[in-house]
């Protein structure tokens, strides 16, 4: 029996969106002034902008800034309903989703979970290294960080200290370039003064890539660009490398050579997140949802999978799918919108790439446009712009901004602070 969850009964037909990120959040404001009851799931109260979790991670920005409250984009919008819950399994014979708050009744359902961190089956490394794919990930990656310092100025031992300040970060994609690029600013600039006690020459930032080339989505002059502001930000960068083993202090590589780093951080591969209810065919490459150029489900006729939950079956230009970042899940949200919407035949759905960027440190950015290649300070106030610009929320764009201009100028920032979780009594909350 369907729990009602405290929806209105007025008749219309229901669109129930799971996930609250680019996809999920893009697709109900597309819905927001539509025929439809819109009600949206999520673990989370809030949406959370991945593409800055690396400068939470290295005490750039609060992550406050990064996040959004779901109700708040909801409050002027009598159609669009929030329900923090999370989904258990799908129904799709009687058209239920059940959720850890019972189960709910949909008409139209949109899969919008996004993914997990893949470690490839490697145990030890899933076990003792760090991910970053949750603001609360990028929380606990700043902590260790921070935490690292901490011990290594009660040592004297120089072998201890330097396994200690140094980081090695697997995956040579943007968010691996980017975290290695704010972490050589912060050596450079912000750590020596905390800790005036240390030698940073003691502290290496390694990053470690399986292809023989970075940022493999980009152009290849984008890949080499990023290597060489890397160098000349003193990151060792090793290409076709791979981890074998991590066992929290110290680091396997696939040739047998070892390295003695504590602090792995984790960005090498991402993949779908397995759901009951869904059959096993239905899944491809990486654990992606198969849908058809509607984003329907394949088998399914009223269930859809939008952004980097899916992958496109048919489209000749992505056979092994389309890329993972904002653009396709804000454009294949806002296609699947229009169709519900409309009364004519529906359009298959065709990905405009826009470009693509990534950052590496103070005027040191790469961006691929369709008709131009850019690099250095011009690309990196672009990437600047456009990425505040996509921050939801005037007042998390005005207190990044600040934040931006300080640690510009000032070439530091006040965010370094270890707040570690509560572990107390929670039982009434």
């Amino acid at each position: 029996m369907e729990n009602n969850f405290n929806l209105p009964i007025n008749g219309k037909k229901r669109v129930v969106i799971v996930g609250a990120g680019f996809a999920g959040l893009k697709m109900a404001r597309m819905l927001s002034k539509s025929p439809y009851q819109v009600v949206m799931l999520d673990k989370q109260n809030f949406h959370q902008f991945q593409p800055l979790f690396y400068q939470v991670a290295t005490s750039g920005i609060e992550p406050s800034s990064i996040s959004f409250p779901v109700r708040k984009v909801f409050q002027n919008h009598s159609n669009l309903h929030f329900r923090q819950t999370e989904l258990q399994s799908i129904d799709t014979q009687n058209n239920f989703v059940i959720t850890t708050s019972g189960q709910l009744h949909y008409d139209f359902l949109v899969i919008a979970t996004g993914v997990k961190t893949n470690y490839f089956g490697n145990k030890n490394v899933e076990q003792h290294a760090l991910p970053m794919k949750t603001t609360a990930e990028a929380i606990n990656l700043r902590n260790r960080i921070l935490a690292s310092y901490e011990k290594a100025i009660l040592t004297e031992n120089k072998n201890e200290q330097s396994k200690l300040m140094s980081v090695a970060v697997v995956g040579g994609g943007p968010t691996g370039v980017e975290l290695c690029g704010a972490l050589a600013e912060m050596r450079m600039d912000v750590l020596p003064k905390d800790y005036p006690e240390l030698d940073f020459s003691l502290m290496k930032i390694v990053l470690y890539e399986a292809a023989p080339r970075l940022l493999n989505g980009m152009s290849d002059k984008s890949g080499k660009d990023a290597v060489r502001f890397l160098e000349k930000l003193g990151v060792e960068v090793k290409l076709n490398t791979m981890i074998k083993d991590f066992d929290g202090e110290k680091i396997t590589l696939s040739e047998g050579k070892t390295e003695n780093i504590s602090n792995l951080l984790w960005t090498a591969g991402v993949s779908g997140k397995p759901l009951k209810g869904i059959d096993e065919k239905a899944y491809g490459r990486a654990g992606r949802i198969k849908v058809d150029a509607f984003n329907r489900i394949n088998g399914l006729d009223n269930v859809f999978s939008i952004g980097d939950s899916c992958i496109m079956d048919g489209d000749n230009n992505y056979p092994n799918g389309h890329p993972q970042v904002a653009q396709v899940a804000i454009q294949q949200a806002h296609h699947l919108a229009q169709n519900l919407r409309t009364q004519k035949e529906w359009k298959p759905f065709t990905y405009k790439d826009k470009g693509s960027m990534a950052t590496i440190g103070r005027n040191m950015a790469v961006v691929d446009l369709p008709f131009l290649h850019l690099s250095g300070g011009l690309a990196w106030f672009m990437w600047l712009f456009v990425h505040l610009m996509a921050i939801v929320g005037v007042k998390n764009r005005f207190f990044i901004f600040i934040n931006w201009a300080q640690n510009y100028f000032m070439r530091d920032q006040n965010l370094r602070v270890l707040i570690q979780p509560f572990k107390g009594n929670t039982k009434n909350i």
